[in-house]
C-alpha cells in the first residue's frame, strides 16, 4: 500500500509513464487504484514508434503494463517516503 499512498499524493501532477512495450506517455495523473492502474489526462507522447498515441487526450493504463513512473524531483518528499518505508517494514516484521 506504500506505493498506492504515494501515487495518491501525485494526483493532479504531471508524471511520465513508461510501459513494458517501451511506449512513453506524459500527462496529468487523474486517478490511481490499489492495483496501480492509472488514469491520465492532457497526454503528450514523443515516441515515434507509437504514432497512434499522438491523438490521445486521456487514457487508462493497467498497472501490470507499467515498467516505471517518473515525476519531477520537487514532487517527492524523500524523508516522508523513507519514514513510510521503515514503518511498513516494521509492520511486516511484527507479523
Amino acid at each position: 500500500m506504500l506505493f498506492y499512498s504515494f501515487f495518491k499524493t501525485l494526483i493532479g501532477k504531471e508524471v511520465t509513464v513508461e510501459l513494458k512495450n517501451d511506449a512513453i506517455i506524459t500527462g496529468k495523473l487523474l486517478a490511481v487504484d490499489q492495483l496501480l492502474n492509472v488514469k491520465m489526462d492532457t497526454l503528450k507522447s514523443d515516441n515515434a514508434l507509437f504514432p497512434q498515441f499522438q491523438t490521445l487526450t486521456n487514457c487508462f493504463i493497467r498497472g501490470n503494463t507499467i515498467r516505471y513512473i517518473s515525476m519531477s524531483e520537487s514532487l517527492i518528499d524523500i524523508q516522508l517516503l523513507h519514514d513510510a518505508t521503515l514503518l511498513e517494514l516494521n509492520e511486516v516484521k511484527d507479523k
